[in-house]
């Protein structure tokens, strides 16, 4: 597929199937599926309002939201169908994205699930996503890096096709467990996603401060999907207040903050949608131009590190199972890099339960490919390496997870 910039997304769905009758007694995909005139009405409606790319109604149709819903062993069968409607609604007028969105499992230490058993949960929903011919992938409303990384490893194992991440935080640029959403650009970015933004958590004027943050990070176009401003409750219901105008008055400034893919998320309809579409045409979208390439854009889960190019590891920690004392130990006091050696399979099983401990940029040392690709899965930051592994190796690690060396 061809973009060219800006790109106008669709509006909500959810709320839009709400006032269709959708009054969320059974999980949303299956109420498209037994109302699939109300998504095309939905879909069509936002194309002609100017939308270049629909989301497929696809939002919670993983493995593990089914299952909740009381569905087994049909993800395959439900992203199949649910594509195919939204297929039917954009015809060869707008491009379908497939949505892919948060599961609520954690990782230890705050959940039960592992990083390989959510990635086999992503890979299941993005194969089929795939067979169901998707123009792209959309990986949305996250709201942890370890679920964005797993689906962005697992729509890259299926398919060659674009990937758009957006992530939800609230007015501080957080995201539920606390990580800064510029950390999330870094970690992002360096797996070569094709897009990076915002989408839900606030209205326009309050994204626009985080837009801003991120722009200096952004080597890639970033997405701009607001609210329609801060939900209200009414007579029992909820409200969105802002009107089209008001939603688009952040357009130009959204642009100059480096957005040329703009859209709508809660309480929007095709009203926003085409207000947008009608004043994004006369703005200028300006190229990314991000932090110099002299910096190594490292991050940890929680927080970016744009460090100098000479920056070298001090004190070398071994992996061990007194890893998490030694990390503790260091506390605030410590080398700028936190430098790792990882040797066997035993001290990889060490660094995978305490890496969520690591609060500076990562520093891995590894004489083993397969151990260096292994940490790299299950850190959940932007890790930079030092060693002796060839330089085709390295090409590899550094464009699947972003691995600097």
């Amino acid at each position: 597929m061809e973009l060219r910039f800006p790109v106008i997304l669709d509006g909500a769905t959810g709320t839009e199937l709400q006032k269709r009758g959708y009054t969320g007694g059974i999980c949303s995909e299956q109420w498209v599926l037994d109302h699939p005139e109300a998504i095309i009405e939905i879909q069509r409606g936002y194309i002609d309002a100017g939308s270049n790319i629909i989301y497929a109604p696809t939002f919670g149709a993983n493995r593990v939201k089914l299952e909740e819903n009381g569905i087994f062993n049909q993800v395959r069968d439900y992203n199949l169908r649910l594509v195919a409607l939204s297929k039917e609604a954009a015809g060869d007028r707008a491009y379908v994205a497939g949505d892919m969105a948060p599961t609520g499992k954690f990782l230890a230490p705050l959940g039960d699930m592992t990083f390989e058993e959510l990635v086999e949960v992503y890979r299941e929903q993005a194969a089929a996503l795939e067979e169901a011919g998707v123009d792209l992938f959309v990986i949305e409303t996250m709201m942890t890096v370890p679920e964005a990384r797993a689906a962005v490893l697992a729509v890259k194992s299926v398919s060659k096709k674009p990937v758009f991440v957006s992530f939800t935080c609230d007015e501080n640029g957080r995201t539920l467990t606390g990580t800064d959403v510029t950390a999330a650009l870094l970690i992002m970015q360096g797996m070569g996603v094709d897009a990076f933004g915002l989408n839900c958590s606030v209205g326009p004027e309050d994204m626009l401060k985080q837009l801003r943050r991120l722009q200096p990070y952004a080597e890639v176009p970033l997405i701009a999907k607001p609210n329609a401003g801060m939900p209200e409750v009414v007579d029992g219901k909820t409200v969105y207040r802002c009107t089209p105008d008001e939603f688009t008055a952040c357009t130009e400034a959204f642009a100059a903050a480096g957005v040329a893919i703009f859209g709508g998320c809660c309480g929007t309809h095709a009203g926003h949608i085409k207000a947008l579409s009608d004043t994004v045409m006369d703005v200028q979208i300006p190229y990314p131009d991000a932090a110099p390439k002299t910096l190594l854009p490292l991050a940890t889960e929680k927080a970016p590190a744009l460090l100098p190019a000479d920056v070298r590891c001090g004190v070398i920690l071994e992996c061990s199972d007194a890893l998490g004392d030694q990390l503790e130990e260091i506390g605030e006091n410590g080398d700028t890099v936190t430098a790792i050696r990882i040797s066997t399979e035993e001290q990889l099983d060490d660094f995978a339960d305490f890496q969520y401990a690591i609060t500076r940029p990562l520093c891995i040392l590894t004489e083993d490919a397969h151990i260096l690709e292994q940490a790299l899965r299950c850190y959940q930051g932007r890790a930079m390496y030092e060693g002796n592994l060839p330089e085709e190796t390295l090409g590899i690690f550094g464009k699947k997870y972003g691995l600097i060396y």
